[in-house]
Formats: C-alpha cells, structure tokens, sequence
C-alpha cells in the first residue's frame, strides 16, 4: 500500500498488475503508523470470547472506541503515499489502475466471506474509489486540495442534517432513520451500499496526502515534530467541536468521526517522525515496520486463510480455529481468549516477517 522504488524481479514485460517487488527505500514513520494500523486491524477482526470494549467497534452514540479508528487509519496511511506515487511516470493511469485492481481485491474478499459471488463495497472497494478520487485531485495546489477536502465534509454534514427522511422528516440521525441509511437502502440491489461514504473518506485520504506534503516540507525534525503536532491538535479539536453537531459514528462516517481520526492519525504520525531517526526507536519500530511496509498482503491472506483453511478444515470433528480456541480457553479460562488473538496476530507476523527479510512487497 505504500510507495517505493520498486525493481520488478521478473522482466518488465512480465510485470503484472499485482505485483512483488523487491526495494530498500521505506518511510519508517509511515511503515510504522501503518505497520501499527494492520496490527489493530488483525486483533479486532480476530477477538472471540468477551473481549475488552475498546477492541470492539462503538455502539450508536456511543462515541469511538480503539476499534474504529483502524478504518480510518487505513485510509489516512493510505493517502499518505500518494505524494509518493505522483513521481512515477504514468501517475494518473497508475491510480486508475490501482484503483481497479484494489476493487477487484475488494471483490474478491466479500465473496470469500460469504462463500458465493458477490459484488459490494467492502473495506478495499472504499479505499479504491476513495483513493482514486484523491489522487487525481492530487495535481492541484495544496490550499485548492484543503478546501476540497473541507468542501467535502461540510456537504456531507449537510446532507445528513438537511436530507429529508422519508415520513419523519429533516434532520433526523438515529440508528435505524438516517439520510445515508435511506440512500443505502435504494443503492443496495445494486451491490453499492455504502457508495454515499466515498466522499467522506476521500476527504479522509486528502488529508492524508497534505499531512504527508507537510512532512516532507521540512527535513529538520523538531519544526516537523511541532508542525504535525499542531495540525494534529487542531483536527483533533475540530472533530470535538463538530461532534456537537454532529456526533461521531463510524457506520456513517459522519464528519466529526473522520477529522477526529484523522486529528488521531497525526498525532501519533507526529511521535513517530519525532523519534525515527533515534537508534533505540527505530529497533523498538522494526515489528510495526514489518507489518507496515506489506499491508495490503497482510490484509487479504488471514481473511482467505481463516476462511478456506482455519474455519474449513476440520480436526477430530471440529475446525482448526474451534480446535486452537478451545485448547486455549481449556489451558486457560481467564486469557485464552486474548492468548489466541495474539497468537493469530504473531503467526502473520512471522509471515510478513518472511516477506520482509526477502523484501518481497506486495503492491497494485
């Protein structure tokens, strides 16, 4: 999902969509805001049991847990590296490219889950359409690009508060009455549910590009450390003041939710690029960056994994994922359950680990 200064190991006329390429130039801080993304994402969508509240996602009006700021996230780091990519040759054809080949992906893990053909916007499909919008926005100035972004969210937000609801009327936001709910339900025998949160998360991945252009503006760590620091804490605040609008919730993507997150993002984009040059921050990063810099692999293989192996072959009658959960919860009743989220995430570890010291990255 990152950029890098790829050199293909087959020929260039054997060069695939889908590609593994070999490189030694990475961002450590990105790798490892990334890295540290992939590694929340795999212990949420693999908790069992009761898990603590924060690794599960808020409920309506419940505010933002752990848990749903992995999402965003992905898309800010995303966005991130779209700065990056503008320096290849071909740029445009290479985000329509990559958008497609990511809504394919996308494609082809909704239907893994649900074991037959399906066509809808999963997680990959919002980061293509969300991504492709950004990136060919990316030739305009900075400033054009902030305000589109801002532009975005603001329609957004009045959307939501001015769309009226079918017999209700305007302005009404609760879980089951809702202006992107109502739209959802007309877009959805048409496998594009969820279509109106692309123009919020493509704000979300703009702002993503502009915060990495911001750290690259500077090659002096402490000017970058307080400026991202800055626009950390004025996102963050923004988001806490259009909350009272506005609430935050991730189902909607509701304004507030994304500049929170974003606000987030930023703040811990800030430490990292603060300490990256520092020897005892970069071994204590290495884990994160193993994650970070395969992200897209390390995203798709636990899902086909788990479902054409750990949930579909069987052991004694049971599969190897009830067989793994029931032997740790037999071992122990108290922390079995964490133990296997652990577990889970420190075998695909060792596996990105692998890709890693190969330096075998997986890209569209």
């Amino acid at each position: 999902m990152s950029q890098m200064a790829a050199q293909p190991i087959q020929p260039a006329r054997l060069e695939s969509a889908v590609t593994l390429v070999k490189s030694s130039s990475r961002s450590l801080a990105l790798d490892g805001l990334r890295g540290l993304t992939v590694a929340l994402m795999l212990v949420v969508n693999n908790t069992v049991g009761s898990p603590h509240p924060q690794l599960t996602h808020a409920e309506w009006g419940g505010g933002v847990n752990l848990a749903d700021i992995v999402f965003p996230w992905f898309l800010f780091c995303s966005g991130a590296a779209i700065p990056l990519a503008r320096r290849e040759g071909a740029w445009v054809w290479k985000a329509v490219r990559r958008a497609l080949w990511l809504f394919l992906l996308g494609c082809l893990v909704v239907s893994t889950v649900s074991q037959q053909p399906v066509f809808s916007l999963g997680v990959l499909q919002l980061i293509a359409l969300a991504g492709l919008i950004a990136a060919l926005l990316q030739p305009l100035p900075w400033h054009w690009r902030a305000g589109i972004a801002l532009g975005l969210l603001v329609a957004y937000w009045a959307f939501i508060l001015l769309t009226p609801i079918s017999n209700i009327g305007v302005g009404v936001f609760n879980e089951d009455q809702n202006a992107v709910r109502q739209f959802n339900t007309i877009l959805e025998p048409l496998g594009l549910r969820g279509l109106p949160s692309v123009i919020p998360t493509a704000a979300l991945v703009m702002i993503g590009a502009l915060v990495t252009e911001l750290i690259r503006s500077t090659s002096n760590l402490k000017t970058r450390a307080l400026y991202l620091l800055g626009l950390g804490l004025a996102l963050t605040a923004l988001g806490w003041v259009w909350n009272l609008s506005l609430e935050f919730n991730k189902p909607t993507w509701t304004p507030s939710y994304v500049v929170f997150s974003c606000g987030l993002a930023t703040l811990a984009l800030a430490l990292f690029s603060s300490l990256e040059e520092q020897p005892w921050f970069r071994a204590l990063c290495t884990p994160l960056v193993v994650f970070g810099s395969n992200a897209l692999l390390a995203y798709i293989l636990p899902i086909l994994v788990k479902i054409y192996i750990f949930q579909t072959w069987q052991l004694g009658g049971i599969s190897l994922q009830q067989g793994a959960i029931f032997s740790l919860e037999a071992a122990s009743p108290l922390w079995g359950d964490t133990l296997y989220a652990v577990l889970y995430v420190l075998l695909w570890w060792f596996a990105a680990w692998i890709a890693y010291r190969q330096k075998w990255f997986f890209k569209v």
